[in-house]
């Protein structure tokens, strides 16, 4: 086998996903899972890009809305909407976060001869988002570098936001014991 069949031959699996009517596409293994959209918890105070916080078996979960971060306008919530929640990595930890999409398409194999390096205009992405353009039937997928769209300063942001979260969801349960109670007579 050559060198050139061996990189042909070397395949990877994305999964792919729709925001504002672009298919995107991210490496399968950062995929924790995918859940169905069912709303956020709104945190004042936070960007725009980053709709709330959810939770996923009892842990606070960012959710940030790439149709927002890519400047195609907010993801609307439809049947079909879901949230990819991605392990990302940041300095030196890993970190949980929810990607808001208009539709999951797919898991699509990708050898190293079907993917196209990015172009440098049109994606409406940045380019060092990208890395690449993967090669679909007719059509292209944006393949994403999802440490880098979920940036550091980003990222930091949304975990500080589920700290938050966390903390008043803790504290909660708190106030409502410290409150004297009042007996009807």
């Amino acid at each position: 086998m050559t060198s050139k069949e061996a990189n042909a031959a070397l395949v990877r699996q994305y999964l792919s996903f729709v925001v504002g009517g672009t298919d995107f596409g991210v490496p399968i293994l950062k995929v924790k899972e995918i859940l169905q959209f069912e709303g956020v918890t709104q945190v004042p105070g936070t960007p725009a890009s980053i709709r709330g916080v959810i939770n996923v078996r009892g842990s606070v979960v960012p959710v940030v809305d790439l149709g927002v971060k890519f400047g195609k306008g907010a993801v609307a919530e439809t049947k079909r909407t879901c949230v990819l929640v991605v392990e990302t990595r940041t300095k030196d930890e890993t970190l949980t976060l929810g990607v808001i999409a208009d539709a999951v398409s797919e898991v699509v194999d990708l050898a190293n001869d079907d993917i196209e390096p990015p172009p440098a205009f049109g994606t409406g992405v940045k380019l060092d988002h990208i890395t690449g353009m993967g090669k679909v039937g007719k059509g292209f997928v944006i393949l994403l570098d999802i440490d880098r769209v979920l940036s550091a300063s980003e990222a930091d942001l949304a975990a500080a936001t589920a700290a938050a979260a966390q903390a008043s969801a803790e504290a909660l349960p708190q106030a409502k014991q410290a409150q004297p109670q009042v007996q009807a007579g």
